[in-house]
């Protein structure tokens, strides 16, 4: 290990390439400094969903820049930076070995700790850059495209699962019931537009538990949606795209506000915090403010564009492995897939 003192609020690199997103930031501490972003996302909608052999194309082009132009609107020399944090899993390989190993020969260039971050402990901690007081106890929402699950956040460095999706993803979900709605990619935020248009009046199936009374399904929910819009079109009934979008995103955001404050219940959390993509939802986040200010919980929510992929929740978990010392050797490899909680 290359000599190493460490700091209080150490300024630190993040560098994010897991899917269609090349991004870069950078933190000094708490405090976010620059936050770039270059997207491939409109070139991979013309395919109606990511590529990945595109997607790590675009990372290899625009790589070097988005970090340049990180430190330039940062105001920082590589040569100050403490350390780089980079994603190295979950996601598309061959996007994340792109960031991965820009990031390794950053660290070996300068001399500076290598810090290997999961994608979905980004996705936690990127509450963190909005208010920089939090501290665990507390319980966050995972709502993304990849994993749906409600954790406790015990300390800084361990967090239990209470339950999730046994099947879908909700931002998977969301995908799939536009695509049937002939909206295109990414089909969120398309989803959540129609919706405003509608309302919640299609009757939808509940999410169902099976294990405990946290976990619920996302694939019975979708399939609803399916096969309804497919009876109405074989009997060439009139039925409105905009009323089915509110129905659905009503049955997939309501329970996972339900199961949150239960959670928060449970475990005696006073704090919620969330993280995902479909955290971005303004439906999801109006409901979570308004259900925690009836029952006294504190929420923490990140900025909407620090839900969706990006560098600066990648920054921060590498805050909280920096301050844990936990580094990464240059050996780290990227992984496709990483569970929430390894054994």
């Amino acid at each position: 290990m290359m000599n190493f003192t460490p700091k209080q609020s150490p300024l630190i690199l993040g560098i994010e390439s897991s899917c269609d997103e090349t991004a870069a930031a950078v933190i000094r501490g708490r405090e976010l400094l620059s936050d770039e972003i270059a997207s491939s996302a409109a070139t991979q909608a013309k395919f109606g969903g990511v590529v990945p052999e595109i997607a790590s194309r675009a990372h290899a082009e625009a790589v070097d820049e988005v970090v340049a132009r990180a430190l330039r609107n940062a105001g920082v020399k590589k040569e100050e930076l403490d350390a780089v944090a980079v994603t190295y899993g979950a996601g598309l390989l061959g996007a994340l070995l792109v960031g991965l190993s820009f990031a390794k020969g950053f660290s070996y260039g300068l001399g500076i700790p290598l810090i290997g971050v999961d994608h979905i402990r980004g996705h936690l901690a990127a509450a963190y850059l909005e208010d920089a007081s939090l501290e665990p106890p507390f319980l966050t929402l995972l709502a993304s495209g990849g994993h749906t699950a409600i954790l406790y956040t015990e300390r800084a460095d361990a967090f239990r699962v209470l339950g999730g999706t046994l099947d879908d993803a909700v931002g998977e979900a969301f995908d799939k019931v536009a695509r049937v709605l002939s909206l295109p990619y990414p089909g969120g935020p398309h989803v959540e537009a129609l919706a405003r248009e509608g309302r919640a009046v299609v009757p939808m199936p509940k999410m169902l538990k099976s294990r405990g009374g946290y976990d619920f399904s996302y694939s019975g929910l979708k399939t609803a949606v399916i096969n309804y819009v497919h009876t109405k079109e074989q009997k060439g009934e009139a039925w409105s795209r905009a009323d089915v979008a509110a129905s659905f995103q009503s049955a997939a955001l309501d329970i996972l506000v339900q199961k949150t404050v239960e959670g928060a219940r449970e475990t005696g959390a006073k704090m919620v915090t969330a993280g995902g993509g479909v955290v971005a939802n303004g439906y999801l986040r109006e409901r979570l403010a308004a259900v925690c200010k009836e029952t006294g919980l504190r929420l923490v929510l990140p900025a909407k564009k620090h839900c969706t992929d990006n560098a600066a929740m990648i920054a921060a978990e590498g805050l909280v492995q920096y301050r844990l010392g936990r580094f990464s050797p240059l050996t780290i490899n990227a992984e496709a897939s990483i569970p929430l909680v390894r054994g």
